[in-house]
């Protein structure tokens, strides 16, 4: 199915939207209900991102229905990171069941995880995560300039062309925005600019250290020892993490031991910074993707939805006269 057809699928159940569709990326602790909300009446998708805390999940859930959503009754639930592929089957069928006028998407990185998650759990979006995104992912994949057509010309030879694509990854403005649509996808989603909004729930250290941030590539790396700073990794084998370069990670490369990585953690994040520094001094983790060269300035999470679709335009306007 070509980009536009899907497109025109999402808006079905997203009327409020407006073309290309841009996604605020569901970032665990740092997406609730202000920039969920914010993005959503820009005319975009805002996601609401939850931890372990279902309590703190409900109450935002309830702050953003005052505003814009039906109660409990989300118009998309995001699915990411389950242990085995075969759980998103188990997970989507108990969805559907608790809240059938929601649609389901699923976050995958890799060619063969959407061919599985295609097959068994059947979603009605999937999110193709390239390499370059921040926070957590495939530990091993592409980005999304290889992964996002090679996935979709496998999904078509194997009958699930029908399935819409979404970007994700390294996409921080207008520019990132018409390639992806170039490539095939759907929509875009984007969780690093949106760490430069008003409206993230972001310390403001960590948010000084994603503006300063250049080279994205340089700046930011992958790696599982992001998720043991603070004890045991929980996360399922096949996933790391993508973070700006901090003094643990440094620490680590020099060959400093886990232990003392983690007690030096663990004394950083009892104080008023929790732990977080500008140039590249603090002890905790902070993702993002290797676009945060390119974000510069706070901006309102609405402002941003619309500069960047303005920017996408201009440039698939100026390509079509070529």
């Amino acid at each position: 199915m070509p980009p536009q057809q899907w497109s025109h699928t999402l808006s079905s159940y997203l009327p409020w939207t407006t073309s290309p569709l841009l996604i605020s990326d569901p970032m665990g602790g740092f997406a609730w209900a202000p920039l969920a909300t914010a993005v959503s009446l820009a005319g975009g998708l805002g996601l609401l991102g939850s931890l372990a805390d279902m309590s703190q999940l409900s109450s935002q859930l309830t702050e953003a229905r005052s505003t814009f959503a039906a109660e409990f009754q989300p118009a998309v639930l995001w699915l990411f990171a389950a242990p085995q592929l075969d759980d998103y089957g188990a997970w989507v069928a108990a969805l559907r069941e608790a809240s059938p006028a929601s649609s389901v998407w699923i976050q995958v990185g890799t060619v063969e995880a959407a061919l599985h998650v295609a097959r068994t759990a059947r979603p009605d979006a999937m999110c193709l995560q390239g390499a370059d995104a921040g926070g957590h992912g495939f530990e091993r994949g592409a980005g999304v300039v290889s992964l996002v057509p090679e996935a979709a010309d496998a999904l078509a030879r194997a009958g699930h062309g029908d399935v819409p694509l979404l970007a994700s990854g390294g996409v921080v403005d207008g520019r990132g925005v018409a390639a992806a649509l170039a490539l095939g996808a759907a929509g875009v989603v984007m969780g690093t600019r949106f760490l430069a909004s008003r409206e993230v729930a972001i310390h403001p250290i960590a948010q000084a250290a994603v503006l300063e941030a250049r080279d994205g590539g340089q700046a930011t790396r992958r790696s599982k020892l992001f998720d043991q700073l603070r004890g045991p990794n929980v996360w399922p084998e096949a996933y790391d993490g993508r973070s700006l370069v901090v003094q643990s990670y440094q620490d680590h490369v020099d060959g400093v031991g886990l232990e003392e990585i983690q007690r030096l953690h663990s004394e950083a994040v009892l104080q008023d910074h929790k732990g977080y520094a500008t140039g590249g001094k603090g002890r905790a983790a902070i993702w993002a993707g290797t676009g945060v060269g390119i974000v510069r300035e706070v901006e309102g999470a609405g402002d941003i939805v619309e500069k960047v679709r303005r920017e996408a335009r201009e440039i698939m306007d100026g390509l079509g006269k070529l």
